[in-house]
């Protein structure tokens, strides 16, 4: 990807048999006109009682397949979506997760039921997308082994490649907003939303169609490794700061520029 594009990616956290399927129908219709090819993290088997706002999708896993048939990104979003542990992990500073500090043998164990809920349901996912953001070196060390080798997480504007093969691709903002040259992954969680959000959305699909690439395209042009981005990858503190400050004065370099 050359350094100067600014590519949205768009992602949707907590798919999940009780998810808002009321507000989900007019965003997946949204998604289907404007041709956007979402990443989703699915939640291979949700006991999180906040995350149970609609009764229970018999078809759910029919869902994800026609989803992943149309050529949509399906991540894994850790295993039962339950925060276990006050460790915050590499990339966040909260202090809950399902991964950072369990041991290596209650994590493959997480891992393995997750990817084995998912084969069984015929969904195939190379995309990791943790809880809370938070999952630690040893989730790292244990995610090919289950096939996955994309990390879809952490502040900083371009993907890399780590010491252990993993493709990192950021997250950075939790809406549209004009942005610098880079991949600006925007998280959406939708189950709260109302109708007036709902229609922002629509209208920011609109808006930044041009802009908006599929998971896919990114990785057409895997890069290498990136000191710059690893480094920061691994400052979570730091890093959201750094990123909201580059944001702020693009902000004010092209209102200049349009005053101008």
């Amino acid at each position: 990807m050359p350094l100067s594009t600014t590519k949205y990616l768009v992602r949707f956290d907590d798919i999940c048999p009780t998810m808002n399927w009321d507000v989900w129908s007019k965003i997946e219709t949204a998604l289907i006109e404007k041709q956007v090819k979402p990443i989703l993290a699915v939640i291979p088997d949700n006991q999180d009682p906040t995350l149970k706002v609609r009764p229970d999708a018999n078809d759910f896993w029919e869902r994800v397949g026609s989803w992943q048939a149309a050529g949509w990104t399906i991540g894994v979003h850790g295993y039962q979506h339950l925060y276990v542990s006050r460790e915050r992990g590499m990339v966040t500073a909260r202090r809950k997760s399902e991964f950072a500090g369990i041991p290596a043998a209650e994590q493959e164990h997480k891992l393995r039921q997750a990817k084995n809920i998912f084969e069984r349901h015929g969904i195939r996912s190379r995309v990791w997308v943790s809880p809370g953001h938070s999952f630690d070196a040893t989730t790292v060390s244990l995610l090919p082994r289950f096939g996955m080798d994309i990390i879809s997480d952490g502040h900083f504007r371009y993907p890399f490649v780590c010491e252990r093969q993993m493709f990192w691709i950021p997250q950075q903002l939790s809406y549209f907003r004009p942005a610098p040259p880079g991949v600006w992954t925007v998280c959406h969680h939708i189950n709260g939303w109302n109708q007036q959000e709902i229609n922002q959305f629509i209208q920011n699909l609109e808006r930044y169609a041009p802009k908006i690439g599929s998971l896919e395209e990114v990785i057409e042009g895997r890069p290498g490794l990136s000191q710059g981005s690893a480094w920061l990858s691994r400052r979570p503190r730091l890093s959201p700061l750094l990123i909201r400050c580059q944001l702020k004065l693009w902000n004010c370099w092209k209102s200049g520029q349009e005053e101008a």
